[in-house]
């Protein structure tokens, strides 16, 4: 008696369309990193290590301290709207994970690219910008929660299309500002080493211009 061979079944195009989401959405996630190492590395400048930046750090956030001044509102405003993204791209690639672990990846990722400022010396080292950084994270995390709320299993297909066009129009704004000639600051621009002259001793006079 014949047997019939099984047919082999093809994947439901479900499954098909969630790979290629998927797919965009890390493409999107890697492009966004990049952006981000170097925005806040080298602040859209071309990549450059050392200069005349004097290597501070400062472990107190937000309050002024002995060699760093009081963090500002704006600067805090912009460093938490900038990793919003990341907690919303890790709250659609890893949907399962508690929201403490996405937490402790933003802020890893974080200190990692404070660490990197003063191991290159391209940048000061503010333990406010890591607080201010995952707050960012987890408020990304909680716009995926709600959209996710709202409209179920529409999330994904609705926020890879807003990532999409979010990274793309940050990446034009980003090439538009690295054509201009406007800059954040000159490549090796930073704060220089100022010798404060001792209790009852004479500033050294500098060269005159």
């Amino acid at each position: 008696m014949a047997t019939a061979t099984p047919t082999p079944t093809s994947r439901p195009a479900t499954d098909h369309g969630r790979d290629t989401r998927r797919t965009v959405l890390a493409a999107l996630f890697v492009a966004y990193l990049g952006l981000l190492v170097w925005l806040v590395l080298w602040k859209l400048e071309v990549p450059w290590v050392g200069g005349s930046w004097r290597r501070t750090v400062k472990l107190v956030p937000f309050v002024a301290t002995a060699r760093a001044g009081a963090s500002q509102p704006p600067e805090v405003v912009a460093n938490v709207l900038l990793f919003v993204p990341f907690g919303v791209y890790l709250g659609l690639l890893a949907p399962v994970w508690r929201w403490w672990r996405t937490a402790a990846v933003v802020a890893a990722t974080s200190l990692g690219l404070e660490v990197t400022q003063y191991v290159l010396a391209v940048g000061s080292t503010d333990l406010t910008d890591v607080v201010a950084n995952t707050a960012g994270g987890v408020v990304g995390l909680a716009v995926v929660a709600l959209v996710r709320g709202r409209l179920g299993a529409r999330t994904t297909t609705v926020l890879v299309q807003a990532c999409a066009v979010g990274t793309v129009l940050a990446l034009l704004a980003a090439a538009a500002v690295a054509a201009s000639p406007l800059r954040y600051q000159p490549p090796g621009g930073g704060m220089r080493d100022v010798h404060v002259p001792r209790s009852g001793e004479l500033p050294t006079p500098g060269p005159r211009g």
